[in-house]
């Protein structure tokens, strides 16, 4: 009995000294806001707070909001994801810049176009938070998790991959697994698993564009489960699956043999999938040696890129190649970041163009008009898709209002001034520093009164300057660009997203591979008429929206569509 007692209180004394730590921790990041002179938000518990990332919004969240007493800052700002729900609104009640505090560090929240630029302009004195990112190393170090001279060692020889070969290489295979998409929708009498399906297509994408492996596409029923990931594409949909599990955990961890067989699996998925790029990786450097040709693929123009800048380096006594470790990096980097945001936007698209037919119809007059009635397999990249404005306005309104990925920035270890409007402000060191994307992208001094409406024909003028287009002066239209600064789904400055291209050569033919000849309805429930199953799919969209990883549907099966020839 002592012992428990001792052991009791032990573990009541290691609560108590946690608890005051945290608040002397929270009250010192208090002092340090206040000097900035912008309006603060103070929350107990740190966004960084691994537990509570965990058990925030699952479980303490809707516990507080039951309570009388539990609506306010504490339920709003202290979970993750919580930008998407607030808005703008945080912004337009106190101002372009305001401040989170945290037991931790202060996150300050940033909402104004210029600023914004003006901090991706200034990269090394608003460097990327890598404390965040280290978990992505994975197979290798890699763009996310490199500064300096290394991150641009990195950067010049990825960049070379996402190349107008490799481009082609993405329209093509994403045309293909569009068209086996659609074909296995319009055999089901309904659709629920469409984010899965959109899963499934961007995987084979990546596949093919990434490795050169080419599968044909298999819809969620259709698929057979495995209990070992024994083929490469067993593998990388294994990782990808639980790329948590695997970055917090670590390969080494997950090498236990006493492990659960769920994480045993994903073990023996990173194997397999390191052992495939070893394979491919050695073979490239054979036939580089043999002077023969490679293909467009990711991985191979990698290797051979990463050899190039071997070369030069030696000629110049300054090696610039990578490693074969950060080629494994780079390439898990480019899967990890390319498969889900497309794959959510994808879903997110597809549910919404169900609950618009009027965009669709106006997506199906341009396709009508520049595809005609070739073949899908006539559809060149170089021709078509430059012509494909609508398309491309529909996933510029689908990032506007759905971004996937949040954007972090940090003032390192020295303070930084920065200028907000016509005001300058002393940036404490150690203070994390967030584009607030969502708030600028929903701004209406940038999108005016319809900021919050998905209305991807604002991003479309013809060429007499209206927004209205007829199919005669299709032709004319073309994409307007929003104030700089204001829309920054791939990031901005010199740190963007290397694939950007990639992710919108995928998104628009798999428009065009879907809508051309097929439109899409949302299933009506119980006593609803379609009009009204409309209404219940947008809502959906726009509430039973969050972040896991990133920001997902979190119960697309809700909503049921149905696939129409037109």
């Amino acid at each position: 009995m002592m012992v428990l007692h001792i052991v009791l209180l032990g573990c009541l004394s290691s609560v108590v000294g946690w608890v005051l730590y945290s608040w002397y921790c929270l009250f010192t990041n208090y002092l340090t806001a206040c000097r900035i002179g912008v309006p603060l938000v103070i929350i107990p518990v740190s966004h960084e707070n691994p537990l509570w990332m965990i058990v925030d919004k699952k479980i303490f969240i809707p516990l507080f909001e039951r309570l009388p007493f539990g609506s306010g800052t504490f339920t709003r700002y202290n979970w993750r994801g919580w930008e998407f729900q607030d808005k703008n609104k945080s912004h337009l009640e106190k101002g372009d810049i305001f401040v989170v505090v945290t037991p931790g560090r202060n996150w300050l929240y940033l909402c104004n176009a210029e600023a914004l630029l003006d901090v991706f302009q200034r990269r090394a004195e608003f460097p990327r938070p890598l404390e965040l990112f280290e978990m992505v190393n994975v197979f290798g170090p890699n763009l996310s998790t490199t500064d300096g001279q290394q991150w641009q060692r990195h950067r010049k020889v990825t960049a070379s991959c996402f190349n107008e070969q490799n481009n082609d290489l993405v329209w093509a295979e994403s045309v293909r697994q569009a068209r086996g998409m659609l074909n296995y929708w319009v055999l089901q009498k309904s659709i629920r698993s469409t984010a899965d399906d959109t899963r499934t297509l961007s995987l084979h994408v990546l596949s093919s564009a990434g490795f050169g492996k080419s599968y044909p596409f298999q819809g969620h029923l259709e698929a057979s489960p495995t209990n070992v990931a024994t083929s490469y594409k067993e593998s990388l949909q294994t990782i990808l699956d639980n790329c948590i599990l695997l970055m917090v955990l670590g390969q080494k961890f997950l090498s236990k043999n006493w492990l659960p067989q769920r994480l045993r699996k994903l073990h023996q998925a990173t194997l397999t999938f390191k052992q495939y790029m070893t394979e491919v990786y050695e073979e490239e450097k054979r036939w580089i040696e043999d002077g023969k040709p490679g293909d467009s693929n990711l991985m191979t123009s990698l290797i051979r890129a990463s050899a190039g800048a071997n070369e030069a380096g030696e000629s110049e006594g300054n090696c610039g190649a990578l490693t074969e470790s950060e080629i494994y990096g780079n390439i898990f980097v480019f899967n990890f970041a390319g498969h889900d945001t497309t794959a959510h936007t994808l879903a997110f698209a597809v549910v919404i163009l169900a609950a618009n037919p009027s965009v669709q119809k106006w997506l199906s007059e341009e396709l009508q008009y520049v595809l005609g009635d070739k073949d899908p397999s006539e559809w060149d990249y170089q021709a078509v898709f430059p012509r494909l404005k609508r398309c491309l306005a529909v996933l510029y309104e689908t990032l506007r209002l759905y971004p996937p990925v949040p954007i972090a920035k940090s003032t390192g270890r020295e303070p930084r001034t920065l200028t907000v409007g016509n005001k300058s402000f002393v940036i404490p060191a150690n203070t994390m520093l967030i584009p607030n994307h969502v708030a600028i992208h929903t701004h209406p001094r940038y999108w005016g009164h319809d900021c919050l409406v998905w209305r991807p024909s604002r991003w479309i003028q013809s060429g007499k300057g209206t927004n209205v287009a007829t199919k005669s002066n299709l032709d004319n239209e073309s994409i307007v660009m929003p104030h700089k600064g204001s829309f920054i789904a791939w990031s901005e400055g010199i740190r963007n997203c290397p694939g950007k291209k990639f992710s919108q050569i995928e998104f628009v033919a798999t428009m065009a591979g879907l809508f051309k000849d097929w439109g899409v309805d949302p299933v009506p429930e119980g006593a609803e008429n379609l009009d009204m199953a409309r209404k219940r799919v947008m809502h959906m969209a726009e509430t039973d929206t969050g972040q896991v990883l990133l920001l997902q549907l979190l119960h697309p099966e809700r909503a049921a569509l149905a696939w129409r020839r037109r």
